[in-house]
């Protein structure tokens, strides 16, 4: 695990997951290693694990991390893409999955990735830096305003999205809005000061629902739910911490879809936490990025394939 980042809600994700010796697991989304690390020790030489991410430098973190787990394959890949990352577990399906959402302090602290306002960098986000996708640069110079508003408003849950989606438009007619910082203070200056939330900044909601635009996020959580019944075994459990209610509402409903074992569309889910599972107030102290996280988890109904 790297130096700084702890895994979120590592405890409870253990609990709900219950890695045993011999199983075969899927981390979508590895970050720095510490869920994975965790559940490669408890399933052991016997077992397998997949461990995926999108970002391939946190994929080089972690493999310092997991080098000690020979049953362990790192995959570049999306969470999303779950035929490839079964295919990385041999065709097997899997005991356990499961996604940590949102983005790592890792990729926040680097100002190159265009993650962060605190610093300056370019506007970028893009979790694979070398993918095909635009930055989020170009999303603000190519989208028309109505677009842009309702990127704000739909991702960010920005009430001033058309407030800010015009000042952007009118800030790009004189020159190009490129870096972090420069975005947060015209952000900033487009919501009335009377109306700047007061725990967060006033930037934060374009800047999450910008992430989530270039990354395609909620596409890829709602393929992932979709699928992931079918590429576990009867019994399986999956589990996802999320960090807005956005994810939170899509793994609720996906996770309360009726729990009867086998449909036309293939096996289903039964929910394991009826209530998000949430940080206790020490680990919210000790870790600042927990405090929003929610877990909720769910097995494979049994029966069928």
């Amino acid at each position: 695990m790297a130096p700084g980042h702890t895994p979120v809600l590592l405890k409870e994700t253990l609990e709900w997951l219950a890695p045993a010796p011999g199983e075969v697991f899927l981390d979508g989304t590895t970050g720095a290693g510490g869920h994975a690390a965790e559940i490669a020790a408890r399933i052991g030489p016997g077992g397998f694990m997949v461990c995926a991410d999108a970002d391939p430098s946190m994929l080089e973190i972690a493999g310092r991390s997991l080098s000690e787990f020979p049953w362990v394959r790192l995959v570049h890949a999306d969470f999303a893409d779950l035929d490839a990352l079964r295919e990385a577990a041999g065709g097997k399906t899997f005991d356990g999955a499961m996604l940590d959402l949102g983005i790592s302090s890792i990729q926040l602290d680097d100002p190159s990735r265009g993650f962060s306002f605190r610093v300056e960098g370019p506007l970028d986000m893009r979790r694979d830096p070398d993918g095909d996708g635009p930055t989020a640069a170009e999303v603000l110079r190519d989208t028309r305003e109505k677009d842009l508003a309702d990127l704000f408003y739909r991702f960010g849950e920005e009430r001033f999205s058309r407030r800010i989606a015009r000042a952007v438009v009118e800030r790009r007619k004189r020159e190009p809005i490129r870096t972090t910082t420069g975005l947060a203070e015209l952000v900033s200056s487009a919501i009335p000061r009377r109306a700047w939330p007061r725990d967060i900044h006033p930037a934060t909601r374009v800047f999450q629902a910008l992430r989530i635009a270039v990354n395609g996020e909620l596409s890829s959580l709602g393929a992932f739910l979709d699928a992931i019944p079918r590429h576990l075994s009867p019994g399986g459990r999956v589990a996802v911490i999320s960090f807005h209610s956005l994810e939170d509402r899509m793994v609720k409903t996906a996770f309360r879809r009726p729990a009867s074992g086998e449909t036309k569309e293939g096996p289903t889910l039964e929910r394991l936490t009826r209530k998000p599972v949430v940080p206790s107030e020490a680990e919210g102290r000790e870790n600042p990025r927990a405090r929003s996280a929610k877990l909720r988890a769910a097995r494979r109904c049994e029966g069928g394939d």
